[in-house]
């Protein structure tokens, strides 16, 4: 598969699905590549997922251009999207033009992500000057947890699912390549998708966005148990797996199971004899 841009992403919209995931590091990029994923995305979702915060206020610039720096190590033949923390571009148009060129030129990323609608138009269209592409993201937006009251369904009422579609509408007009839609009842979703000409792309917003995206550690069920939300849907047990493959280890230690003859490293008969020899005169002199 040939490096995919933005501008083909763009280009997808009412074509075939979207495939997105999240990761965050080397081995998780190649992993989603392998797989075959249209745009990996590195998420402030970081926060919670590898580095055990409670919520994705946590994190700043420096880290998400140490994690995409890290995914984009592996030479992704997706499209890589940094997301754009919180305060990064909460601020003027200069300094949020100076945070996403961070995570293109440090962290390798082809695009950011940033969260809200009419309101960011200012500095997004700074970026989108800058000449780096961007992905939208309404709904349920993460760093706007403690204004939304918590991490709740929006857009249920008539009033905030019409501010949306506008609010879509005018990211769009604004040039973004995709919308991400969360936690959006579907409906909403289907008219939004309907209304922009960029794809949207759900999570939690139902089956009529142009593709989806989850959390690579959701799917891959690395969650260790933890709370899912209902959108989630594993395709793995990798936790349990994982659990299981170290208990067996541990066994195999304490057994003296492992290491086995084959997977050890050994000196040559006669050299251990000389060497043997040089370690007992060395003794009997010190004696």
């Amino acid at each position: 598969m040939s490096k995919v841009t933005a501008p083909e992403i763009r280009a997808r919209k009412g074509g075939a699905k979207i495939r997105m995931v999240t990761a965050y590091d080397y081995p998780t990029a190649r992993i989603a590549d392998r797989a075959g994923a249209d745009i990996i995305l590195v998420g402030d979702s970081v926060a919670n997922v590898v580095l055990g915060h409670t919520d994705t206020l946590s994190v700043d610039t420096e880290v998400m251009v140490h994690h995409t720096a890290a995914v984009t190590r592996a030479a992704p033949d997706a499209l890589v999207v940094g997301d754009m923390p919180w305060m990064s571009f909460h601020v003027s148009p200069e300094d949020t033009v100076r945070n996403a060129a961070r995570l293109v030129r440090e962290g390798g990323a082809a695009a950011v992500k940033i969260e809200g609608g009419r309101k960011r138009l200012g500095v997004l269209a700074a970026v989108l000057a800058a000449e780096i592409p961007v992905m939208g993201h309404l709904g349920l937006t993460p760093q706007s947890v403690h204004a939304m009251g918590g991490y709740r369904l929006q857009g249920k009422e008539v009033h905030a699912a019409y501010e949306m579609i506008s609010d879509a509408q005018a990211l769009a007009d604004a040039g973004v390549f995709a919308i991400v839609l969360e936690g959006v009842p579907d409906r909403v979703a289907q008219i939004v998708t309907a209304e922009v000409p960029v794809p949207t792309i759900g999570i939690g917003a139902g089956a009529g966005c142009d593709g989806q995206v989850l959390v690579m550690h959701d799917v891959l069920g690395l969650g260790g148990g933890e709370y899912l939300p209902k959108f989630v849907r594993p395709y793995a047990s990798l936790a349990d797996d994982a659990v299981g493959a170290l208990e067996r280890f541990f066994d195999d230690v304490e057994s003296g199971a492992f290491p086995s003859a084959d997977e050890t490293y050994h000196m040559p008969d006669e050299s251990f004899e000389i060497l043997r020899d040089l370690v007992d005169l060395e003794s009997r002199v010190d004696r």
